[in-house]
């Protein structure tokens, strides 16, 4: 089936983020992000689902686990499941990306 954003389901989230649910299953999840400059998403860790960010534009700041790894476009990031993390936009442009969860990881999240 055909996706973009466009015919897929929209949400607000963080400091006036947006993500539009690409695919969304119970096993996996694909969601296009858009993250605002200087915004970031609050420290956390999903206990089953891991997740691959792949930016699409602008420029990732991630921590996890107490690193700090930048990811530009055409780059992506891992994050294993119980791995403490964020993403920040710490630019003055729009970040856009996806992130992949295997499985979903709404409902499989803990804020530190």
């Amino acid at each position: 089936m055909k996706r973009d954003k466009k015919s897929s389901e929209h949400y607000v989230w963080g400091q006036n983020c947006d993500g539009w649910h690409l695919l969304k299953t119970d096993s996996l999840s694909v969601i296009q992000e858009r993250m605002p400059p200087n915004t970031s998403e609050v420290l956390h860790y999903h206990q089953k689902a891991q997740q691959f960010f792949y930016i699409l534009s602008g420029q990732a700041t991630f921590e996890m686990e107490g690193e700090i790894f930048e990811v530009k476009p055409n780059e992506g990031f891992y994050v294993e499941a119980n791995k403490k993390h964020k993403i920040k936009n710490d630019s003055n442009i729009d970040l856009h990306f996806l992130v992949i969860s295997e499985p979903k990881a709404h409902g499989d999240r803990t804020n530190i």
